[in-house]
């Protein structure tokens, strides 16, 4: 948190359509980043909108009768009233059609134009219209846009260039001499591997009004209207005062982190940069392009028809887990599958059994052993081994946090959160307060509640970022206001005497709901056998599924103790850390081992090997006297994925 302001922005969305959850995720994301940096104190800054220029916003309000503004005003109000409703506290919302954005473009394309670094030319090739974009012939794959895969239009108009070409080598040193700029680094390698591989091109910058008039026009020719990507990438910086306030744009640019999603990386790494170094001004520190939603392996597209609607996810099961469910499911960087099966369990497992069941037990328990006051403490109440392993565990969990927060791995940080909640419950079983009331150990049973509670509220805290409207529930419950992220590492901030409230059940369990059984017939038949024939040596489809693979980290090695062929391994699946027993100390040293990607049977039921405890089992081949552990084919960016 080193950063002494925070500037986050989002992609601005294309208003030829209503938003999908692809939109919904990378301002969610946006939210939780900029509320967490606001606990933190840290002045912050955030910045979404919508991109209202171009060849398919123009197409879009053909299609439906209306003029490029009212296809503009009446889309825009779907976003702003989706933000609203997913709890998005934006600063500014920044339309590309309004005036202080308008009149900048125009400012900065002359004053590129007048260096030079804008030039009129001929241009013939192809032009995809759903990328908007020109390609040379020997880019396209197949015939078509290389991008998309749609079919390219053959052009031959003249336009303007930006002298882009020039900047490539400059691009290719910054990149690697910067290597928080592209993020993650295997986007900053797939960009380095774009330049080092392919002659950069001057972008085409204009469009003649002949072919496309919906635009922001061209300052020294007014034949022309401006790309819609060389308009709308300088949103981030003309809805900050550049050019018009140098205080307000000098406190917030650069930008920390610029969140877009992996199919517009180029776009944000090349042509981005590039029109920045041109204008010389400084670059972002961090562009962060995260992966796409999945419906099972396939990308989520209007013409499949497999695209979620926030709207419909959050009337049926809330906005905060939904909003939970999005930050926790996705690794950033990754591809991420969204189902409601998926969503359901996740949100019955974290939310409803463990989460809403732990603030409910508390609350009642006060309420019954405490008459809903709580309880005075003496400064040994953590002192116990549970309660100091408890206590520990919340700590580790404040840690990992702020760690995600730096790192980008909100999900691994709320697996930390959720572990402390199920450490809550297990307390509570070794506890027993029930067992202690009825025995009339009324401090112990003060400490034991007053311990859960105080957990509850520092997972509360780290939570509120991400589900800000039921935190603020189950704090208030406790006589708390907006987490102040200074008290995370005192206990006791519960103050003995406050009334403790009940906020109901948070998160009501999802029943799914169950398929109608048909009317057995009262005839009596002969019984006839529904079970599979089983063939010896054969397993099913579902025996395949029970078995979960993952990619793991070797960390540490070493020998087992009187145990010739067995090494002890400490390895990260994920967020998490295991440890192996694995019988391969003839053919691997643990020095071999240290570093390697390895692949493991990630649900077996842990047992103990010599007397040490191995959860999960790797997986080698071997022929004869030789062994090879299994591995896969390349790095993957992180530990943890799934092997199909």
């Amino acid at each position: 948190m080193a950063d002494k302001n925070y500037y986050v922005t989002t992609p601005i969305y294309y208003v030829n359509d209503k938003p999908h959850i692809g939109h919904a995720y990378t301002t969610i994301l946006a939210d939780v980043l900029a509320n967490y940096h606001r606990l933190l104190g840290t002045p912050t800054y955030f910045l979404t909108g919508t991109d209202e220029h171009g060849q398919k916003v123009q197409q879009a309000a053909d299609k439906n009768g209306l003029t490029p503004q009212q296809q503009c005003d009446q889309t825009v109000v779907r976003f702003q009233e989706l933000w609203k409703r997913l709890e998005i506290t934006n600063d500014d919302f920044i339309r590309t059609t309004e005036e202080r954005h308008k009149v900048i473009v125009q400012e900065v394309l002359q004053d590129l134009y007048d260096r030079d670094e804008i030039y009129r030319a001929e241009y013939e090739g192809w032009y995809c219209v759903g990328c908007e974009r020109f390609f040379a012939e020997k880019d396209l794959v197949d015939g078509n846009c290389p991008e998309c895969g749609r079919k390219v239009d053959a052009i031959v108009e003249t336009n303007y260039f930006f002298r882009m070409s020039k900047y490539q080598d400059w691009l290719i040193e910054y990149i690697e001499t910067h290597p928080e700029f592209i993020q993650p680094d295997f986007r900053a390698n797939e960009t380095l591997g774009f330049l080092k591989t392919k002659t950069l091109q001057d972008l085409c910058i204009s469009r003649p009004k002949a072919r496309l008039a919906w635009g922001i026009e061209l300052p020294f020719d007014k034949d022309f209207v401006t790309y819609v990507w060389f308009d709308a990438l300088l949103n981030y910086i003309t809805a900050i005062g550049y050019k018009r306030d140098d205080e307000k744009f000098e406190k917030w640019w650069p930008a920390t982190h610029q969140l877009i999603g992996k199919d517009i990386l180029t776009t944000h790494t090349v042509y981005w940069p590039t029109m920045l170094k041109a204008m010389n001004v400084p670059l972002p520190k961090t562009v962060f392009a995260h992966g796409w939603w999945l419906t099972g392996r396939t990308k989520m597209s209007k013409s499949l028809g497999n695209v979620v609607n926030p709207m419909e996810m959050v009337d049926r099961y809330g906005v905060d887990a939904f909003r939970y469910f999005l930050i926790a499911e996705m690794t950033l960087g990754q591809d991420a599958s969204f189902t409601e099966e998926a969503f359901i369990r996740r949100y019955n497992s974290d939310l409803a059994n463990d989460l809403g069941n732990l603030m409910s037990r508390t609350v009642n328990m006060l309420g019954r052993y405490c008459d809903s006051i709580f309880p005075t403490i003496g400064k040994n109440a953590l002192d116990g081994a549970p309660e100091k392993e408890l206590w520990d565990t919340v700590q580790q969990a404040v840690i990992e946090m702020e760690k995600a927060i730096d790192t980008m791995c909100l999900n691994g940080g709320l697996t930390a959160v959720l572990t402390a909640v199920r450490k809550v419950n297990q307390y509570f079983e070794i506890k027993q307060p029930w067992t202690q009331a009825k025995e009339g150990k009324t401090e112990e049973v003060g400490i034991t509640l007053a311990l859960a509670a105080e957990s509850l509220r520092v997972c509360a805290a780290l939570l509120y970022p991400v589900m800000p409207e039921k935190m603020s529930a189950l704090r208030t419950a406790f006589g708390l206001g907006k987490p102040e992220l200074n008290q995370l590492r005192t206990f006791g901030v519960i103050k003995a005497g406050t009334p403790i409230g009940n906020p109901g059940i948070l998160f009501p369990r999802v029943e799914v709901e169950k398929v109608e059984e048909k009317p057995v017939s009262k005839k009596k038949e002969k019984p006839v056998s529904t079970e599979p024939v089983k063939i010896e040596g054969v397993i099913t489809y579902d025996d395949v599924m029970n078995v979960k693979l993952r990619t793991a980290k070797v960390l540490e090695a070493e020998k087992v103790e009187g145990a010739d062929k067995l090494l002890k391994l400490q390895i990260e699946v994920g967020e998490e850390k295991r440890q192996l027993i694995a019988g391969i100390a003839l053919h691997y040293t643990p020095e071999q081992l240290i570093g390697k990607t390895i692949v493991i049977v990630a649900n077996l039921k842990p047992a103990k090997i010599r007397g040490v405890e191995s959860q999960g089992m790797l997986l080698c081949a071997s022929i004869g006297d030789q062994l090879k552990l299994i591995t896969v084919d390349g790095e993957l960016p992180a530990s943890g994925a799934v092997v199909k």
